[in-house]
């Protein structure tokens, strides 16, 4: 198996983003290496060897996806048995041949906290946190988006995604099992209809999840799901609410979906 390294003298997560995107491109098995604030000549040195370690172990180079600012420490990675892909260099040239401004390096710049950016995200997690799983309906006014759907569809995790990564208000709702004999939205769903959006799944995937959480219960049985499905989904095709079947999806794809989707405004720079 390959090893891949993602290395900065920052964060990592620039180089850990780009360089995931570009492995799943090919039909590899990789062991990932992540190697944060490598922010001295002592720790690029012992970084190095690691590598250089690893490619005497596997007899494989290693592929190196580094986001350095500091040139010095970008040098001693550079000069490992690794194979090097420089994301930030590659492309500072020819966007300062553009711009006509000579780049200014400063170590953490990428991440670093916009106090705004940071109320913003930090006011969100606390808002979905306390509207999770339709508690303090009173509080859905305040909402930017209201996540609907049957238990165990991804709402709750979309509603924190969506919260700490674009500083986005999400309020979510269940429909549950005693919800489906006459299932209808409820006053302040109505009031807010504008803000829905619905998650749905598959019953096979749904069942699986549920089995985890209560073992061999009707809860978690493949008609049920079939059922709260059926039933959620007519719902959402008569009040016309948009939706997103989550089913091959990570919270980042279904976040990313939904704010393309509604167009909600992110808060994240």
């Amino acid at each position: 198996m390959r090893t891949a390294f993602y290395i900065s003298d920052g964060t990592a997560i620039t180089a850990e983003v780009f360089g995931h995107a570009l492995l799943t491109l090919f039909p590899a098995q990789f062991e990932h290496v992540t190697i944060p604030f490598v922010e001295t000549a002592d720790m690029a040195e012992q970084v190095k060897q690691r590598i250089n370690d690893r490619y005497k172990t596997t007899g494989q180079r290693p592929l190196i996806f580094q986001t350095f600012v500091d040139d010095q420490l970008r040098q001693i990675i550079n000069s490992s048995n690794g194979v090097c892909y420089d994301f930030l260099n590659t492309f500072v040239e020819p966007i300062q041949r553009e711009l006509g401004v000579a780049p200014v390096p400063k170590t953490h710049r990428t991440h670093s906290i916009h106090e705004q950016s940071y109320d913003f995200r930090i006011d969100a997690v606390n808002f979905a946190l306390a509207n999770d799983d339709g508690s303090n309906l009173k509080n859905f006014d305040q909402a930017d988006i209201i996540l609907v759907g049957v238990s165990r569809s991804g709402k709750t995790p979309t509603s924190l995604y969506l919260a700490l990564q674009y500083g986005i208000k999400a309020a979510n709702y269940p429909f549950v099992e005693e919800d489906m004999q006459q299932l209808h939205l409820p006053e302040v769903l109505k009031r807010n209809k504008s803000k829905l959006f619905g998650l749905t799944i598959t019953a096979e995937r749904l069942s699986q999840i549920r089995e985890q959480r209560r073992a061999n219960s009707r809860y978690a049985s493949l008609r049920q799901c079939q059922l709260e499905l059926a039933e959620v989904e007519n719902l959402y095709q008569r009040e016309q609410i948009p939706f997103l079947n989550s089913t091959h999806l990570s919270i980042e794809e279904i976040s990313a979906k939904i704010i393309a989707k509604t167009g909600l405004k992110r808060h994240k720079y």
